[in-house]
């Protein structure tokens, strides 16, 4: 980019006067690069927009970069298989392919995630970006058009206006909204509004507040630490322990050390800063310094870095044409216009942070997953309608990020920045289509949302009311064959566990009930076994229920009918395999192609055991109250055995429209007893012109992003794969990939083939003996 510059010297003293105005035509212009407005930016460009990245910070990502170090969190933080994929997936799984540094809560970022960033932006053909670039205004071709926005390049003297078709406000603050002259709320809805169950009695201006983050580092020998005068003087241990502020670890990352009220969350941020810092330093005196349960631990601890920069939570919201409330995410209302989906607890701060009589209220109860405000709290995974991305007041205004069309309650789900990150990639292609087809921004939910959530898929985006029916992928007309196939037979138990005899996690005792999914692929199912600890000395009985499920995410207790019910009696002993003759079939209800839910109830007595790793799709969670289940410990497979097998990972998988586990498991596995190589093949009756193959592999979706370990590279990823084509009576390779870690892939071929065969095999994995892929895509050149 040039630098625009009208420049202007004097002779002798070397004086300049320099003075810079640019003017640029774009069709798109994204104003906030946080995640959400990076991954619009970066959807945008790549459907063929000419974009323009608009970020008042020297570095992307928001409050995830290194700036603020907030721990990207989303759906996979409470529910298995549901990390956010798409663009987001792409960078957070290159991150950690790349960055030496573990993850930890919050205040470990460091400048590898934010070189991720930047490496797409310079690598993503139709994008420019202009960084510390702070949007001033907004110039209005008549009321409800924007015209362009005008932007102030930090250390350059220079003024940049920026035209464009489509405007998109990621700011968080809603700075283009609000100069545009939409309407938007901040504050707290009263309850009488939208009768939510989160919302106060009373309408007010109270927001959530903003954080300072801080990191330290253990030095090996003893640090010492003085407080400035000016740092808060904290010396009452129950601010801390009784309310919901605990100092549990020495490396920092306290999200509690939280301010927003009385303070204006924008006009008044620079005084939230400052406070802030009083309150970082003041806590750490208070850890090194005075609290007995924390100074010999932080001994040799010291301040390694403090933000500097708020991570803040809630200002203004844009409304839109649909006005999300929480009754949505918890009743998980189907949209037609659904592009994202959500997960996250409805995480609604207490105003005021540390000047609140107690912190967040999960952790003011120690956050408990049983509490009743966690159980009213959990919620989703549940879809965002495109409704709420796109202002009501401007025809040519989206938005994404914690400033879309939703209430304060909703808000406290919907805002963390995974699920925004989906928001921002749908609102670019959203644009992107717009303006492809010459429709407005309001038409779209209703004239070309079907383009919309079908991009999304290709793009490896997930949806949860809707699967692949792209007319034009090829893979869905053909028959697929493999080398092999995986089968489940159950989970076993560690044999040094059974040897042992010692209770594996206290999670296995059957406080409340437990259950386990299996995937069904027979039309018959004879016998079921778990395997449990007696942990009294007297015979102890436990009632079990096999109930059908619509998917991994049905946490309802006793919404259907069981398949079958039974008491299990179990003598005083560790790691007894029990058996229950279920003998169900297709006049029971059973279904091929579904799950059911091997269900223990509550005996405090009895521990159900884990299984010895997981199995791919086969997931477990347990009561929190109210007849609703949660995700149980860190998503494991409990130990349970089948019969007969059940074929749960078919070859014709791959074209089941899905690309991970939800109502079934849609994944392709080769027998883990074959050796690799192992291959994947598609047939057709006729010939086809194949010019381009997406394939996408599995891993990187059971956890969110913090549950992975530096220079992580899933192991069920393909490592070296080649696609090969059946032409002239001969295999011939088409292409060959080393050293892959990604999980979506797309190939070009550089002359489209024509065949009737096409096969995929898959040399090395990144660790999994098996062989695995979730969905292929085939389209002509």
């Amino acid at each position: 980019m040039g630098n625009g510059f009208n420049d202007t010297r004097t002779d002798g003293n070397h004086s300049a006067s320099k003075k810079g105005k640019k003017l640029e035509k774009y069709d798109v212009v994204v104003c906030g690069g946080g995640l959400a407005g990076f991954c619009a930016a970066v959807a945008s460009a790549r459907h063929g927009a000419k974009t323009c990245l608009v970020q008042d910070r020297p570095v992307f990502g928001g409050n995830s970069s290194s700036e603020v170090r907030v721990t990207p969190h989303g759906a996979a933080a409470f529910h298995v298989y549901a990390k956010e994929t798409g663009i987001i997936s792409e960078l957070l799984i290159e991150e950690r392919a790349r960055n030496h540094e573990p993850i930890f809560e919050n205040g470990w970022t460091n400048s590898v995630w934010d070189m991720t960033m930047y490496d797409l932006a310079q690598r993503t053909d139709n994008l420019t970006f202009y960084l510390n670039t702070t949007i001033l205004d907004v110039r209005m071709a008549y009321e409800r058009k924007i015209a362009s926005v005008v932007g102030y390049v930090a250390n350059t003297e220079m003024e940049i206006e920026l035209e464009a078709d489509v405007f998109v406000d990621c700011t968080g603050d809603g700075i283009v909204a609000d100069r545009a002259g939409c309407e938007w709320r901040m504050g707290s809805e009263a309850s009488e509004e939208f009768d939510e169950p989160h919302a106060p009695l009373q309408a007010s201006g109270d927001v959530m507040g903003s954080s300072l983050l801080f990191k330290t580092k253990d030095l090996g020998y003893p640090a010492p630490f003085t407080a400035p005068d000016w740092a808060a003087k904290l010396d009452n241990p129950d601010f801390f322990y009784k309310q919901g502020r605990n100092p549990n670890d020495m490396r920092g990352g306290y999200w509690w050390i939280e301010i927003g009220m009385p303070w204006h969350t924008i006009n008044e941020n620079e005084d939230i800063r400052h406070e802030l810092t009083r309150y970082v330093l003041g806590i750490w005196d208070w850890i090194k310094n005075k609290d007995p349960l924390t100074k010999e631990l932080a001994a040799n601890h010291a301040i390694d870095w403090i933000g500097q920069v708020p991570g803040k939570r809630e200002s203004r919201r844009i409304m839109g044409h649909y006005l999300m409330t929480e009754h949505d995410p918890l009743n998980r209302t189907v949209f037609e216009d659904e592009i994202a989906y959500g997960g996250w607890f409805l995480d609604l701060h207490t105003p005021g942070g540390l000047l609140a009589p107690t912190s967040e209220h999960a952790s003011s109860e120690g956050y408990d997953e049983t509490s009743p405000y966690m159980v009213k709290s959990y919620c989703g995974p549940y879809g965002i309608p495109l409704r709420s991305a796109i202002a009501k007041d401007v025809d040519n205004l989206m938005m994404a990020g914690r400033n879309i069309s939703v209430t304060h309650a909703a808000l406290g789900t919907v805002r963390v920045m995974a699920t925004t990150a989906l928001v921002g990639q749908a609102v670019g292609t959203s644009a992107a289509i717009a303006l492809k087809h010459g429709i407005s921004l309001a038409d779209v939910p209703s004239q070309a949302i079907r383009e919309v959530k079908q991009t999304l898929l290709r793009d490896g985006c997930f949806l949860p009311n809707a699967t692949n029916e792209d007319e034009l992928d090829l893979a869905r007309t053909a028959r697929v064959t493999a080398s092999s196939q995986a089968s489940c037979s159950g989970s076993e138990v560690k044999a040094e566990l059974q040897a042992s005899g010692e209770l594996g996690h206290q999670d296995e005792i059957l406080r409340q009930r437990k259950g386990q999914w299996i995937a069904i692929s027979e039309d018959v199912l004879h016998r079921v076994s778990v395997c449990v600890t007696n942990l009294s000395d007297t015979p102890q009985i436990v009632e079990a229920k096999m109930i059908p499920v619509d998917h991994i995410w049905d946490y309802r207790c006793d919404a259907n009918p069981p398949l079958a019910a039974t008491e299990l009696e179990i003598m005083p002993g560790n790691y007894q395999w029990i058996d229950w003759d279920v003998q169900l079939s297709g006049d029971d209800g059973l279904k091929p192609g579904t799950y059911v839910r091997l269900d223990l109830l509550a005996n405090p007595h009895v521990a159900w055991h884990c299984g010895n790793g997981i199995v791919p799709g086969q997931t477990c969670a347990y009561e929190m109250g109210e007849g609703k289940m949660r995700r149980d410990w860190n998503g494991p497979t409990r130990s349970f055995r089948v019969d007969p097998p059940q074929r749960a990972y078919s070859p014709e998988h791959v074209i089941s429209g899905v690309t991970r586990p939800y109502r079934f498991t849609n994944l392709w596995r080769s027998d883990a007893k074959e050796a690799l190589p192992q291959w994947l093949e598609l047939k057709w009756e006729e010939q086809q012109s194949i010019g381009q193959i997406e394939i996408t592999f599995p891993g990187s979706l059971l956890w969110e992003y913090r549950g992975y370990s530096p220079f992580y590279r899933d192991p069920q990823c393909p490592k070296d794969y080649r696609i090969e084509a059946y032409v002239d009576g001969r295999w011939q390779e088409l292409l060959q990939v080393k050293d892959n870690y990604q999980r979506h892939c797309r190939h070009t071929l550089t002359q489209s083939v024509q065949t009737d065969t096409l096969r995929v095999v898959i040399e090395a994995t990144n660790g999994d003996p098996s062989a695995g892929i979730y969905e292929i895509r085939c389209y002509q050149g």
